[in-house]
């Protein structure tokens, strides 16, 4: 078929080279202006736009779909449909009908349950043992289109973010490329998604990513693995030089007891309102993540020291 893709990080490439892959003429790529990255806050391209790039397909990198002269440039497209994969813009009806067969969306997780902008951080935060990807038919209401194909997924005891997002780019390349297939056939089935169970997954601000010993473990845990790797939850370690401000990166919930904030041992089992948590990767500011073995070599912590 022909078509457009709309897509901006890791995520989304994923679903772009398979798409690339299996031949389908590929007439735009849209992705999110380039921004500053890395220490020398240089401008770069998406990881979408750079691939696109080395692939000579066409780039467009509107700062708003809503512009009148992009809505004209996409309906001159003459597009069989448009694939949609973490963009980041809500587009307008206007270019959601332009496509002859309507434009299409793969979702992180199994709606209504997670409609929004951070689903597979707010799955695992919520404590939620499956979650998956959804292909479904793009509505001007957020998330909110009938579902064409879905696979679940299990979200294990260590899964982090950025564990659940590898696995779910490379399950939904393929449940997309298969979706495809079934779209130009005209054998695609849409579903309603039902009224009942409709969550929203808000978007991950800095005030989220503190960490509260108060709460109780397994909340604190889920909390920990769900903002891993970014934005990551933190806390404050007290030095001989000051607190120092850490992120937890990966955690375990373990049985334990003690005040909230307490170290319970010399291997950073961290004691909260109900239960503990076992720090098992670490950041310290300014510093590369660690696990937590290698950085009590360097800088030990020892049982007593009350966490911030």
């Amino acid at each position: 078929m022909r078509i457009a893709f709309l897509g901006t990080p890791d995520f989304a490439l994923a679903v772009l080279r398979r798409l690339a892959a299996a031949g389908h003429e590929i007439a735009c790529v849209y992705s999110q202006p380039p921004a500053p990255r890395g220490r020398g806050q240089t401008l770069k391209p998406s990881p979408v736009h750079a691939f696109a790039d080395e692939q000579g397909l066409m780039v467009r990198t509107p700062a708003s779909m809503r512009d009148p002269a992009e809505i004209a440039a996409f309906q001159a497209l003459e597009l069989d449909a448009a694939c949609v994969v973490a963009f980041g813009q809500i587009l307008p009806g206007a270019v959601l009908d332009a496509p002859r067969l309507g434009s299409f969306n793969l979702h992180g997780s199994l709606l209504p349950r997670w409609r929004g902008a951070a689903p597979i951080q707010r799955a695992i935060m919520a404590g939620d043992p499956l979650t998956g990807v959804d292909v479904m038919r793009m509505t001007e209401g957020l998330d909110e289109g009938p579902v064409l194909a879905s696979e679940t997924l299990c979200i294990g005891p260590l899964d982090t973010a950025g564990t659940l997002y590898d696995r779910m780019a490379a399950v939904g390349a393929e449940l997309f490329a298969r979706t495809l297939v079934d779209i130009e056939a005209g054998e695609a089935v849409e579903t309603p998604q039902p009224e009942e169970g409709v969550t929203y997954a808000k978007k991950i601000g800095p005030k989220v990513a503190r960490i509260d010993w108060a709460k109780p473990g397994r909340q604190v845990d889920w909390k920990i693995r769900g903002l891993s790797p970014s934005p990551g939850a933190w806390f404050l370690l007290p030095t001989d030089k000051g607190p120092v401000r850490m992120k937890a990166l990966l955690s375990a919930f373990e049985d334990a007891d003690g005040a909230p904030g307490q170290v319970l041992d010399d291997r950073l089992l961290v004691a909260c309102g109900e239960g503990a948590v076992r720090l098992l990767r670490v950041q310290r500011e300014g510093r590369g993540p660690q696990d937590a073995e290698t950085f009590l070599n360097g800088a030990p912590v020892a049982a007593g020291t009350q966490l911030g």
